[in-house]
């Protein structure tokens, strides 16, 4: 299934992903994709809001891998800095994947090969002042 949201404002960026992240369970994967600047981690930040994670979720982007605990751990992946697979693949994505939590990936694209087939794919467009279009295609489509 697939739907699409328009987000005007950083804040409907933030609740569509509250509003997905209220749907996931242990095993979940998310792939967000998007330009820099098109607020993937405003929507993570809904996201894990939406898992029950109290405290405020950051890009990982210097670390690559934070984990949040809400109701089931959350894995938050930034592979902007990844310049391969192979980099990817070294982080340990499969095992996140197949544990018991939800792994959010951003730039996903990235990392495109290793991604189950049933992950969950959020692109958003749009950067700067401009609406945002969320296209949310669940891995059943």
């Amino acid at each position: 299934m697939r739907s699409t949201i328009i987000a005007t404002s950083a804040e409907e960026t933030e609740a569509a992903g509250e509003r997905l992240g209220r749907t996931l369970d242990a095993g979940s994967v998310v792939a967000l994709t998007g330009e820099l600047g098109a607020g993937k981690t405003r929507f993570v930040q809904g996201l894990v809001r939406g898992l029950g994670v109290p405290t405020h979720a950051t890009s990982p982007t210097f670390v690559l891998v934070s984990e949040y605990r809400g109701r089931v751990p959350v894995h938050h992946v930034d592979l902007y800095r990844i310049d391969s697979v192979a980099e990817a693949q070294d982080l340990g994505l499969e095992e996140l994947f197949a544990g018991d939590g939800v792994t959010v990936v951003e730039w996903a694209d990235k990392a495109a090969p290793l991604l189950p087939p049933d992950a969950v794919r959020v692109h958003i467009d749009g950067v700067g002042d401009e609406p945002r279009r969320i296209t949310i295609e669940d891995g059943t489509s």
